[in-house]
C-alpha cells in the first residue's frame, strides 16, 4: 500500500494545504517490474480507464457516464479488493489512486477480464489528484485501507492520516460521506482515532473513541491475512462528515 516520504519545503510561502502536498508525500516509489499482461493493459486498458493530473478538475458523471455514487480508494495496491467490491456493488462508482504500476497494470488487466465499467484509476500521487482532480462534496466515501504504518516513533510524522489530511479528504466528501480507514498496527489505528477524534467536522460512526466492525463489503486484503498469521489484531474506523 501507500508510503509516505519526508522532502523538504522550497517554497515557505505556500498555502498550508500545498504545504502538505509538498513536505510529506504519500509514497516512496517501488521498484517493480511489469508482467507482459499488466504492460499489456496498460497499453490497451488505460485509454478509457486511466485518469491524469492534467485533465484537471473531473465532472465525475461524465468520467462515468452516470450519476452515482463515488467511492474513491487512495493506495489500492494490487487491486484485487477493490475489483471484488466494484464487481459485488455495481451501483457505484470507484476511483482509485496508486502509484505503483505493477498494481495499475494488474487492476486494469483485472477490469478488462471482468468486463467492468465502473472503475476508473490514476497512476499519480494522492495528494496531487485530490487537490487538482476531485471536486469538493463529490465523494460518497474515501477509502484508506493498510498504509504503511510507520511504526517506529521518529517515522510517526511520515503516516498520511494527519489533521490536515483529514482536512482536506472532509473538503472532498460529501455531508454524510464516510471516510473509513484499516490498520492492523493497533499503535496506527490509536493514532488514526486520535487524529480523526480532533478533527473538525467528522463523527465518529461507531461513537466516540469506538473501533467499527469490518464491514461486509470490505474484501479481506492480503495486508490483512499477513497480519493476522503474524497475530496482529485489525482495526476498521468510519469517521462520517458532519458539516
Amino acid at each position: 500500500m501507500s508510503e509516505e516520504n519526508n522532502t523538504e519545503q522550497q517554497n515557505q510561502e505556500q498555502p498550508a494545504e500545498q504545504k502538505y502536498m509538498r513536505t510529506v508525500r504519500s509514497f516512496v516509489l517501488r521498484a517493480g517490474r511489469m508482467t507482459e499482461g499488466q504492460q499489456k493493459a496498460m497499453e490497451s486498458v488505460w485509454p478509457e480507464m486511466g485518469l491524469e493530473l492534467s485533465q484537471g478538475q473531473l465532472d465525475l458523471a461524465q468520467v462515468f457516464g452516470r450519476e452515482a455514487p463515488v467511492v474513491l480508494e487512495i493506495g489500492f495496491g494490487m487491486g484485487d479488493s477493490l475489483i471484488e467490491m466494484a464487481k459485488d456493488q455495481p451501483e457505484k462508482n470507484y476511483i482509485g489512486i496508486e502509484v505503483h504500476r505493477p498494481g495499475v497494470g494488474r487492476l486494469l488487466s483485472n477490469v478488462e477480464k471482468e468486463g467492468l465499467s465502473n472503475i476508473r484509476v490514476f497512476c499519480d500521487d494522492a495528494i496531487e489528484v485530490l487537490a487538482q482532480c476531485i471536486p469538493d462534496n463529490s465523494l460518497s466515501t474515501l477509502q484508506l485501507f493498510f498504509p504503511d504504518p510507520w511504526h517506529k516513533k521518529k517515522h510517526h510524522k511520515r503516516r498520511i492520516v494527519q489533521l490536515a489530511f483529514a482536512e482536506t479528504l472532509r473538503k472532498k466528501l460529501k455531508v454524510g460521506g464516510q471516510f473509513h480507514m484499516a490498520t492492523d498496527w493497533e499503535n496506527y489505528a490509536e493514532h488514526m482515532m486520535e487524529v480523526m477524534s480532533a478533527a473538525p467536522g467528522y463523527r465518529n460512526s461507531a461513537g466516540e473513541g469506538q473501533f467499527s466492525p469490518q464491514p461486509d463489503w470490505r474484501p479481506v486484503t492480503k495486508f490483512q491475512r499477513r497480519g493476522e498469521r503474524l497475530g496482529h489484531g485489525v482495526w476498521d474506523l468510519m469517521f462520517e462528515r458532519t458539516e
